[in-house]
């Protein structure tokens, strides 16, 4: 495993963060029928331990709570606390009610206690606000924020899915304010969805941000031709939401990736993601893991470096798209059940 430090933060994670979405109860809160239970999930953490991950994302809203709760328990019977990093998120309404999410300093305060109740965990090392609430002043949220690391909580803050604009205003009133600022910044990115290149990226590498993109395989769409189905992809609604738009293209890029990997005699899920360290400021993509050989895919793809020849035809097919799932609103709870 290698490993580096976390934007210009101290904080050393693998460059491999495990992905904890597939885990937690199928009854609960908001996901398909993929989701592991906590003993199928066991071998997960286990494998990804092995293999020297020390970085592991979830969020409050993932599974009704119960993703942090498997989490919790699993790490904390598997790892020593002081060597692994733990992630979470806030943002998502986790109640039908008034404060029951959203970035307030009311919601933020209640958000990360329940998470490390759930994580029985004193604290977590990166708290990230899930997406941009346009509803609370960002000076609001910034101080809620530094209140919450000085009060020992979390070591770090981060961020997700936003827009460049937004991310910089947040950093801003931080600096000005001398409160604590974001180290990391957790947006979608992958082959088939290149946006963030235009601004979030270039802003994260001036500003020594660590980016840990989300659904760097496309939720699987590169990990396999693009004719293949799987369970998730049947059923997945985020999936067909966020690439429903420029089919063809993605095809091209899917076929791409396809021919670099018979080549190289390598899984495309490894090429999928190696084009990611190609990337000065991507710090860990975030992999989701529901099968042993998606742990195996990923390590390995630490080892192939990309030519320049071989990114260009990866990059090649690829067309713009507009720019999804920024949290331009709160969702309702219905809304929610159907992500």
């Amino acid at each position: 495993m290698k490993f580096t430090r976390l934007g210009k933060s101290g904080l050393m994670v693998s460059r491999l963060c495990l992905g904890c979405m597939s885990y937690g109860d199928t009854t609960k809160g908001w996901h398909g029928d993929w989701l592991l239970d906590e003993e199928q999930s066991r071998p997960f953490f286990r494998k990804a331990l092995e293999s020297g991950i020390n970085f592991f994302d979830t969020a409050n809203i993932y599974a009704g709570g119960t993703s942090e709760e498997i989490t919790g328990k699993l790490l904390n019977e598997m790892a020593r606390r002081d060597e692994i990093v733990v992630a979470t998120k806030a943002y998502f309404p986790w109640r039908s009610a008034p404060n029951a999410g959203g970035l307030s300093r009311k919601s933020l305060m209640h958000a990360i206690d329940d998470s490390l109740r759930r994580l029985g965990m004193d604290y977590v090392d990166l708290f990230q606000i899930h997406r941009w609430d346009h509803e609370v002043p960002v000076e609001e949220v910034m101080e809620a924020l530094h209140d919450i690391v000085k009060a020992g909580k979390a070591r770090y803050i981060g961020a997700s899915s936003m827009y460049a604009w937004q991310f910089a205003k947040a950093q801003a009133t931080a600096r000005a304010n001398g409160w604590t600022r974001f180290v990391s910044m957790q947006n979608q990115l992958n082959l088939i969805y290149r946006e963030e290149e235009r601004e979030m990226l270039p802003l994260c590498e001036d500003e020594g941000v660590g980016v840990i993109p989300w659904s760097p395989l496309a939720r699987g769409r590169l990990a396999r031709a693009a004719e293949e189905e799987t369970v998730r992809s049947k059923t997945d609604g985020v999936g067909k939401a966020l690439y429903k738009e420029g089919e063809a293209a993605d095809r091209a890029v899917i076929d791409a990736v396809g021919k670099i990997a018979e080549a190289r005699g390598a899984t495309r899920a490894s090429v999928a993601l190696a084009w990611h360290f190609t990337k000065p400021a991507v710090t860990a993509p975030i992999i989701g893991a529901t099968k042993q050989h998606h742990i195996d895919a990923a390590v390995s793809a630490l080892e192939i470096e990309l030519t320049a020849d071989e990114i260009a035809a990866l990059e090649a097919p690829y067309r713009p798209k507009w720019p999804t799932d920024m949290g331009l609103a709160l969702p309702t709870m219905d809304q929610v059940s159907l992500l």
